[in-house]
């Protein structure tokens, strides 16, 4: 199975009042820890998708070490962003699955990526998430047969709606420190005591 990451990082982050995947944790940005995560995994693809302030991003890690594509209609929700990142991961040599990441999970690591793709493994399911503070989310794995219907989200819908959908075909990783994110100035000053 060939697996693909898509690593939504196209948001304004309006919350936080600059873009936050420039924030910084210890030694890295919040982007940096999510590329790094994705490059240690054993993923085949992998694609950034850049939206607001992407110039001033794109300064900050080195850009040839991961695919990264702008999003010209981020302002159109995150469904754009992830539509836009599985396009591109299809076009010249498909993916079977899909690994969805955000770029404000600092905790990510590319042993908890390499353990979705292990558990879709084991399992068989189509749909393998992240579990944390007694529900589920991101990163989160969604096989082929769910890629028309990530193709067909709009505005801010997220990937969940689908997996809530189909939970008959959902595996559940436990990951606590999942919970962590970060949306505001508080939230980074939280993580960085």
């Amino acid at each position: 199975m060939k697996t693909g990451i898509i690593i939504l990082a196209a948001g304004e982050s309006s919350r936080l009042g600059y873009p936050k995947q420039i924030a910084r944790y210890k030694d890295k940005t919040l982007l940096q820890y999510a590329i790094d995560a994705a490059n240690g995994s054993k993923a085949d693809k992998k694609v950034l998708v850049l939206g607001a302030f992407k110039d001033e991003i794109k300064k900050t890690f080195p850009g040839a070490s991961i695919a990264n594509i702008p999003n010209p209609n981020w302002k159109e929700g995150m469904s754009s962003t992830l539509i836009r990142g599985l396009e591109y991961l299809q076009k010249i040599d498909p993916v079977d699955q899909v690994i969805v990441m955000l770029c404000d999970q600092p905790f990510v690591d590319a042993k908890l990526i390499n353990k979705l793709i292990a558990t879709q493994e084991k399992t068989g399911k189509g749909i393998i998430a992240s579990g944390y503070s007694k529900t589920f989310g991101v990163p989160i794995l969604f096989g082929m047969a769910y890629f028309d219907e990530l193709m067909s989200l709009t505005g801010d819908e997220g990937a969940k709606k689908i997996a809530v959908a189909h939970e008959d075909d959902l595996e559940i990783v436990p990951f606590p420190k999942g919970k962590t994110d970060v949306d505001t100035e508080a939230d980074l000053r939280d993580l960085n005591l």
